[in-house]
Order: structure tokens, then sequence, then C-alpha cells
């Protein structure tokens, strides 16, 4: 592959991530999925947790929080082992995808998504689990039979794909959690959702802020400076490089496609009420 079609489909593999990343963070959001982990007697404010690690099978905090890595041990606490005495992880997974497909078939009516899906899964086939941890649990899972679910779990397995390859690559770059929460919440926009989902108290942001400062990556405002923004896009460029692996399989064009196909559900979904209003934009964060 030569350098400018390499640089083409690196730019048309984040464009399609974006698209199938707000399909996947609908089921953080949605009502139905809610409702569904609620029944099992999970908390409300809690489940995010079990709902992400039960592909892991019983997940004590531990491996959350070194998976997960942005969100503070305490609230992984709060929420693991104890979710495991009200519900086993197949009895979350399942509930999980319940809410989903309830959700994106009401939001997306009953769209026909089997050509985007059967890109998908070539890309999703392509991707390896050595050192990725969240994708091979996810990759795992016996993929759904309805076809908007499993756009959805492609759309998970990619989104792990590429986190598991975030972490190494912040870790890399010298980023504890909540140095790269910081950073990534001023490169996405989304820093007061994060201060308010991650768990970190005000003194942790404070100081993290302040070593950030120490680094020239940010100015005495809390702003980027050159080196700092400088600094994160490289942190994205690397991340798409360790991502690509699926998107090359299949190729620029069959990428482009799915961006094609893709694009207009994620419309859809930004344009509905199911997201928070911070996340309404390009790459929401989950």
């Amino acid at each position: 592959m030569d350098d400018t079609v390499d640089s083409q489909l690196t730019t048309m593999s984040r464009r399609a991530w974006r698209d199938l990343e707000v399909l996947h963070v609908v089921g953080y959001f949605a009502p139905q999925v809610t409702e569904a982990y609620v029944g099992l007697g999970l908390d409300p404010r809690l489940c995010y947790f079990p709902g992400r690690a039960a592909a892991l099978g019983a997940a004590r905090p531990g491996l959350a929080v070194s998976t997960f890595y942005v969100f503070a041990p305490w609230l992984v606490e709060a929420a693991l082992p104890a979710a495991w005495d009200l519900a086993t992880p197949d009895q979350v997974v399942a509930a999980r995808r319940a809410g989903v497909g309830a959700a994106l078939h009401e939001l997306l009516a009953d769209a026909d998504v089997a050509e985007s899906l059967g890109i998908a899964r070539k890309v999703c086939a392509a991707m390896t689990a050595p050192g990725r941890p969240l994708f091979a649990a996810h990759a795992e899972l016996p993929w759904p039979d309805d076809d908007l679910v499993a756009l959805w779990h492609a759309a998970s397995l990619v989104r792990e794909h590429r986190g598991d390859g975030h972490i190494a690559v912040l870790q890399l770059a010298g980023l504890d959690p909540v140095e790269a929460t910081v950073l990534g919440g001023l490169q996405s926009g989304t820093t007061g959702f994060l201060r308010k989902t991650r768990g970190w108290s005000e003194q942790e942001y404070d100081a993290a802020s302040a070593r950030l400062v120490e680094r020239g990556l940010l100015d005495g405002d809390g702003g980027f400076t050159q080196q700092g923004r400088a600094f994160r896009e490289d942190i994205e460029r690397d991340t798409d490089r360790l991502a690509l692996e699926g998107w090359a399989h299949v190729g620029l064009d069959a990428t482009t496609r799915l961006h094609e196909l893709v694009k207009p559900l994620r419309d859809t979904v930004l344009a509905s009420d199911v997201l928070p209003r911070s996340l309404r934009h390009p790459t929401p964060a989950g």
C-alpha cells in the first residue's frame, strides 16, 4: 500500500469508526438498556460497569480498572463485584443486547443494514486479539441474529479494538488515567461530561492539569499549548495506526462504502434525544 492510499484509508477508517461509535454509545444512554439492567436488579447509576465488563466474565474491579483505564477505581469498586451477586455476566450481556435492540429499532425504524453489516463483519474478522483484552472478550461473544443488534456488536468490536490500542498509546506517551482524561476532554470537547462521569476528584483533576502544565502540554489557563495540541494529535494518529488492520483487510473502497451506509444512521441517532446534549458531536465519548 503506497503512502497516499494508506493516508486515505486512515482518514476514511476514522470516519467509519466515528459513525459506528455513535451506534455503539446508544448502549450506554438509551433508557431501554437501563431498564433492562434494572430488571436484573442492577443499580441504574452504576450499570455501565457490569454492562461493559460482562464479556470478561465475573470481573473483579481491578480488571475493569485496568481495561477501562480512565475511571477512578472507587467508582468501579462501587459497581463490581456486587453486580455479579444480582445477575450473571451472561444475563447482563443478554439484557444489554435486548435493550440495545429495542432502542435501535425505535430510533432507526428497522433500517436495512445487511450491506453495512457484511462489510463490518469482514473488518472485525481481520482484527487481532493479542494485547487487546476488551476486544478479545467481546469478540468471543456470539453474533446476534438481529441485523441491527449485530451491527451494534460490530461497532462494539471496532470500539474496543481501537480503545485497547489507545490505552497502549496513552501509556507509551506517559499519560496516567487522569491526565489522559484531561487531554481527551479538551481534544473532544467533552470536558464537562468526563468530569461528571469518570469519578476523579477536583483535587485529582487540578493535580493532573498541573503536571500537564509542567510538561508544556497545557497553558496556565488549562488550554492546549501548541506543543500540547500536537502531542494530542500524535496520540490520535498512533491510535489510528494501531487500529488499521481490519480496515486494511477490506480496503479503501469498502471502508468508504461503510462510512456512506452508516453515516445516515449516525445522523439519525445524533438528531434524537437519546444521547446527552454534550455528546451530540462527531466523536462522542463512551
